[in-house]
């Protein structure tokens, strides 16, 4: 059994050790043959698998809640609170689908919304609160994009500074790039993604292997699909997501069997989640020291905590 790791600093709740699945080889190396002879198709999520963002994500969110509502976010009353509110949101986070959500989110807190609600009911109360205060999506998505455009071509290094980039993760990724066809898939803008790979992880990533769903609301299984009708030769298929939710559809598509589908523990994901996860014969949880295994296409089986 493998014990689980404790991640308050991403948004998560602190865990205990507590029983989980054994992590089990890609299919690919059994029977044999292992990955690492052939190359791999490999889909990475970025905030939550590669970056933690929440803190630039929330300061963003209260930037562009000023100006959507500075009668409320222009007050020395949310000036004070702001701590406590970006606070909040790295607790709520794991519900987010989409960065613009935070701006919805930052006014719930700020009304008194608890943490506790939010991550039990976000998927009826957004679009309940975008009725109720007449939200556009589009308009949303491109409010937050600007919001932080405006911020980074004014302190490149302001903008860069709440992000992080996860500890043991850029050079497994960095690593995989010069063995296997590797791609991001994620809801945030792909420029942004660009930006922080090239400034914070030191690792240049190809603009068009990454997949962005912000402007498109494409979901992640249909552009899993793309990229293997792509690359129909590759030995393994892997997907490493931090979001639960998103595994569990890609594992409930009949034509996205063949992708092996990982969890990570140290992402936007809750206690609960991960044992609802252990449960799952279709996902594996990882911890950072088998995603780096799994990055250089190394043999898991049999692996034990450290």
């Amino acid at each position: 059994m493998l014990g689980r790791l404790s991640n308050c600093r991403s948004g998560c709740r602190a865990i205990a050790s507590q029983p989980r699945r054994a992590f089990s080889s890609p299919r690919s190396m059994r029977g044999g043959k292992c990955a690492a002879t052939g190359t791999n198709l490999i889909a990475l999520d970025f905030d939550g698998v590669v970056c933690d963002s929440c803190g630039e994500s929330s300061l963003s969110a209260f930037k562009a809640a000023a100006l959507l509502w500075p009668e409320i976010f222009l007050t020395p009353e949310a000036e004070a609170r702001k701590d406590e509110l970006v606070e909040k949101m790295r607790a709520v986070r794991p519900v987010v689908e989409t960065g613009y959500e935070n701006i919805v989110q930052i006014r719930c807190l700020y009304e008194g919304v608890s943490v506790d609600e939010m991550l039990a009911s976000w998927e009826r109360m957004l679009p309940a609160r975008m009725s109720q205060w007449g939200l556009n999506r589009a308009e949303m998505v491109q409010l937050f994009g600007s919001v932080r455009d405006d911020w980074i071509a004014a302190d490149l290094n302001g903008w860069l500074a709440p992000n992080r980039i996860y500890e043991g993760v850029a050079e497994p990724v960095r690593t995989a790039m010069g063995r296997h066809e590797v791609y991001i898939v994620t809801t945030k803008q792909a420029h942004y993604t660009e930006i922080l790979m090239r400034d914070m992880a030191s690792v240049p990533f190809p603009p068009d292997r990454i997949f962005s769903q912000t402007v498109s609301g494409r979901p992640k299984g249909e552009v899993l699909a793309a990229l293997a009708a792509r690359h129909p030769d590759a030995v393994a298929k892997i997907f490493v997501e931090d979001k639960l939710s998103t595994l569990e559809k890609v594992a409930r598509d009949p034509s996205l069997s063949d992708w092996q589908l990982y969890l990570v523990d140290w992402g936007y994901n809750t206690l609960q989640e991960r044992a609802r996860a252990a449960a799952n014969p279709a996902i594996s949880i990882l911890d950072k020291r088998q995603f780096e295994q799994l990055m250089a296409a190394e043999e898991l089986a049999g692996l034990t905590a450290p």
